[in-house]
């Protein structure tokens, strides 16, 4: 097979992974857009106080505090939140 061949087949490749990547990043945008939604509209007064509900929402609290505020701002806007 020619070496120009075999570069067009290898574009195509990447570029369909590129696209299956970034159908996953609006995936995950979605997930962590509704999680941080969740989060803010929590009452903590309401919540089991059990070892593993604390644990999970130290986690969840934690895992969204750690993105970067561009990341954050793209998940919020994918499920049509903001920040106040």
């Amino acid at each position: 097979m020619p070496a120009h061949a075999l570069n067009v087949q290898e574009v195509s490749l990447l570029r369909n992974e590129l696209e299956m990547l970034m159908q996953e990043r609006q995936r995950l945008l979605q997930v962590v857009g509704a999680a941080a939604v969740l989060v803010a509209n929590l009452d903590i007064d309401t919540l089991p106080h059990d070892r593993e509900t604390i644990d999970a929402a130290e986690l969840l609290g934690e895992s969204i505090n750690a993105l970067t505020e561009e990341s954050l701002n793209d998940a919020l806007r994918v499920v049509g939140a903001e920040i106040e």
